[in-house]
């Protein structure tokens, strides 16, 4: 359990890192400091699109396309519903991307934790992970 955490933790704070309603991420900083920081912005963003294609390919590769549009399926429907029973409103815009951020991270989470998931349940292992 502890793993699964950790595992949704690391894309939470990529994508919370990257934008989130406060001042403090990567956009606003940048685009704060776009004349005066411009090579350390480039280096950062380079770093930032290399973890993310990592993290996309991962997400591809272990639970491919289909599934990752079931999981966002998912959670926008528990979002609707949310909503819908007035727990939710949309008129709070820094709750809503907090939300989103959320939903995003769980769903690089789940793509992340897979493998072990579907060990963990099914008994099967992945060809990633005969050596485990």
């Amino acid at each position: 359990m502890i793993r699964i955490a950790i595992r949704w933790l690391i894309p939470f704070v990529l994508i919370a890192a990257t934008y989130n309603p406060t001042q403090y991420n990567w956009v606003r900083w940048s685009l704060t400091n776009l004349s005066k920081q411009l090579p350390l912005i480039v280096l950062s963003g380079l770093i930032l699109l290399i973890v993310y294609i990592i993290f996309m390919r991962t997400t591809l590769r272990s639970i491919g396309t289909f599934s990752m549009a079931l999981v966002l399926a998912l959670v926008a429907a528990l979002l609707w519903v949310l909503y819908d029973f007035g727990w939710l409103s949309l008129e709070n815009l820094a709750a809503n991307l907090w939300l989103g951020i959320v939903a995003l991270s769980l769903v690089l989470s789940i793509s992340l934790s897979w493998s072990h998931i579907r060990r963990a349940t099914a008994g099967q292992a992945d060809m990633d992970d005969v050596d485990e």
